[in-house]
């Protein structure tokens, strides 16, 4: 009686979390966008690249300290710059800008082709090294224009300007402590609200 006792007493325990089967998911962290128009780009990819936006291509010059002519105009007041240098950052501007439109549309094109490709099951080896050269060559082209658009702006601004661009995007190039070679630090200080 008591060893039936036990046993009804034992099955009627709770089945802990451990002993318990396992099941992981085998969902893929892409579930979702198998309804992209293009697989391989987003929506906002797409606006991006279609506005002529920088898409990250740029930071290895932004993040070096190598102000980009977008937020140079955006911070124009705040920098501050002159009239002529807007001027000068306006017109490098429009020409990246347009140019990134054009390469930008390409890679789409480009991004598309391969997903139709892939879809209709039409792709073979040799069509697949095709398109992802032309991809890839695209992708450099369009990094080269953002890049190189970088290499033009350092010559248009003053070194105390390019250290405030860099404060204000907030590269840990501390305003207050680096004092440019040459400025009486007391004053830079006072000047850039250190106090």
């Amino acid at each position: 009686m008591r060893i039936l006792l036990v046993i009804s007493l034992f099955l009627a325990l709770p089945v802990t979390a451990s002993s318990q089967p396992t099941h992981k998911s085998h969902e893929s962290p892409y579930a979702g966008e198998e309804s992209r128009s293009i697989k391989s780009l987003s929506a906002n990819d797409i606006a991006e690249l279609k506005r002529g936006g920088g898409w990250g291509l740029a930071k290895a010059g932004e993040l070096n300290g190598v102000p980009g002519p977008a937020h140079l105009l955006e911070l124009k007041d705040k920098i501050p710059l002159d009239n002529k240098q807007v001027k000068s950052i306006r017109e490098i501007y429009k020409t990246m800008k347009n140019k990134a439109i054009t390469e930008g549309k390409r890679l789409i094109a480009f991004e598309k082709k391969l997903d139709s490709q892939f879809r209709t099951r039409t792709i073979d080896d040799k069509t697949l090294r095709q398109i992802l050269s032309d991809i890839a060559e695209s992708r450099r082209k369009l990094r080269y224009i953002h890049l190189s658009t970088h290499l033009k702006t350092p010559n248009l601004l003053t070194e105390v300007q390019i250290a405030r661009y860099n404060t204000l995007r907030g590269y840990g190039n501390n305003l207050c402590e680096n004092v440019p070679t040459g400025h009486d630090a007391a004053k830079w200080r006072r000047h850039n609200n250190c106090n």
